[in-house]
């Protein structure tokens, strides 16, 4: 049987291999900073990304140009406030078509899939 720290596991590796669209998709709803994705990550999924992994990815995402960010000074401490881009919307709707039609195609039977057959064509 499936235990509870088995599908932790398998949670938790699901969510770090799509925590790029993940963060895509928190931005899309709201301008957002770093500390604020990684509360919100920890809230919603139940697994810790800390600093040393939510800024390094930002900062990726900002240089493909999906994201950019402005400061906002008007905080105690000024923060640095992440905002999806057209670009970034853009690979966003694409990642999830494409993950939809992934799916999808996951749910055919064996038999209905043709040889050969590409999962993104």
């Amino acid at each position: 049987m499936f235990n509870v720290s088995e599908q932790k596991e398998v949670s938790a590796k699901l969510t770090k291999g799509l925590l790029d669209v993940i963060v895509l998709q928190f931005l899309r709803l709201e301008s957002m900073y770093g500390y604020q994705i990684i509360t919100k990550l920890r809230k919603n999924f139940g697994v810790y990304f800390g600093p040393s992994t939510i800024y390094p990815l930002l900062g990726s995402l900002e240089k493909k140009g999906f994201i950019d960010s402005k400061w906002d000074m008007s905080y105690e401490r000024p923060r640095k406030i992440y905002h999806l881009t057209a670009d970034g919307q853009s690979a966003l709707s694409f990642t999830e078509e494409s993950l939809a039609l992934i799916f999808r195609k996951m749910a055919l039977n064996p038999s209905e899939v043709q040889k050969g057959d590409d999962l993104l064509c």
